[in-house]
């Protein structure tokens, strides 16, 4: 379990909470990570819950649907991706991105 800020810990804009699909047990301290993000973080930064391992389907322990109903609950972006085959890796980069220029755009941030 990974968690990334873009920008510096309380100026953070972004933060990209990555957990292993393969592994039931990181998906399960999400609700704990992201209370820590949000607690010594910027409250208005864009977080993106990512599942990682997905080109690891035959050993998935955590359901795509549940990562979503994660994200949806919790006001997150959510996508999965795979470190090993390049898999959306860049895509959850780049929305993340365009998820802080809206926010700036708004005036949110």
């Amino acid at each position: 379990m990974v968690i990334m800020l873009i920008g510096n810990k309380r100026g953070a804009t972004g933060a990209l909470l990555v957990y292993d699909i393969t592994r039931r047990d990181t998906f399960n301290q999400m609700t704990t990570w992201l209370e820590d993000a949000r607690q010594h973080c910027n409250s208005n930064m864009v977080i993106m819950l990512i599942g990682n391992k997905s080109d690891l389907e035959s050993r998935r322990e955590v359901k795509k649907e549940e990562g979503e109903a994660f994200a949806r609950e919790h006001g997150l972006v959510f996508m999965e991706t795979s470190a090993k085959t390049a898999a959306n890796v860049e895509e959850a980069f780049i929305n993340t991105a365009k998820e802080i220029y809206e926010k700036i755009q708004e005036g949110e941030r």
